[in-house]
């Protein structure tokens, strides 16, 4: 694969990368969400600075879903403020989200479209110029050229997950939710991915918010980590710092405490 550098990178991505950056991308307070008796996120509060990964882990029915669909406006909060990009999302929606994206594995692109139709659909959704150029840029960056103008249901589950992770960075975003960002793909392949992410919040200053049940990807990409359980964040930290506090060696022993409740010593 080829990464992305900042000599390389497109003009919105090489500018930002020397905009003074933002402290913060990402500002929830007081979040909550209840689905008639169901309380799935209890007052939650966290920040992600710019240039920075944090990871929601948790079991399921531990929230993330239900925080990344607030986030991205997808679903309206019971309470609580999201504000992104110095944008609140409830006040001002277009401007929150137009220098977002997102993917997930589990939110499939359209199948009968190819995968350079389905680029150039929601490059064009974003308002991106220079669209052809683009959509290049990104299949030489994931291993895309040879599958541009195959349809996406001919594609395997991972050539589909390449092809929603260029999706996701169709309008050079500066907010970027990723769950399970690496699900389906070989070993080789998900590297590749990571070491592109990785890169491109480099030269980017990009923010990532991801959830994932792949605890060496965390280990590896996130500086921040929320442990959540029962619709609440119950601990936080650096994974060195919560592998001290648990006394653990790798993060899914941490997870494994926390899922089952066992607090740090």
């Amino acid at each position: 694969m080829t990464l992305v550098t900042t000599e390389q990178a497109p003009p919105d991505v090489a500018a930002a990368a020397h905009t003074a950056p933002s402290p913060v991308r990402i500002k929830v307070e007081g979040l909550s969400k209840r689905f008639d008796k169901v309380l799935a996120v209890d007052a939650i509060d966290f920040a992600v600075p710019a240039g920075s990964f944090t990871a929601l882990l948790g079991g399921n029915g531990a929230g993330k879903t239900t925080t990344i669909a607030m986030l991205l406006g997808l679903v309206q909060p019971s309470a609580g403020r999201i504000e992104i990009l110095g944008h609140d999302l409830a006040r001002a929606p277009h401007a929150a989200l137009r220098a977002m994206n997102f993917q997930s594995p589990y939110a499939d692109l359209p199948r009968r479209l190819t995968v350079r139709q389905n680029l150039n659909v929601y490059g064009r959704l974003y308002g991106v110029r220079h669209i052809r150029e683009r959509i290049d840029e990104l299949a030489a960056a994931l291993d895309l050229k040879t599958l541009l103008d195959r349809p996406l249901g001919e594609l395997s589950a991972g050539q589909r997950t390449r092809a929603g992770i260029a999706k996701a960075f169709i309008n050079t975003p500066s907010v970027i939710l990723l769950d399970e960002p690496t699900a389906s793909l070989d070993p080789d392949t998900a590297d590749w991915v990571r070491t592109y992410l990785a890169q491109y919040a480099r030269d980017a200053n990009a923010t990532f918010l991801i959830a994932s049940h792949n605890m060496q990807e965390v280990e590896r990409l996130c500086d921040q980590v929320l442990m959540m359980r029962f619709g609440r964040i119950v601990d936080r930290g650096s994974p060195k710092e919560l592998l001290i506090r648990y006394g653990r060696t790798n993060l899914e022993d941490v997870f494994l405490d926390v899922a089952r409740d066992r607090r740090a010593p």
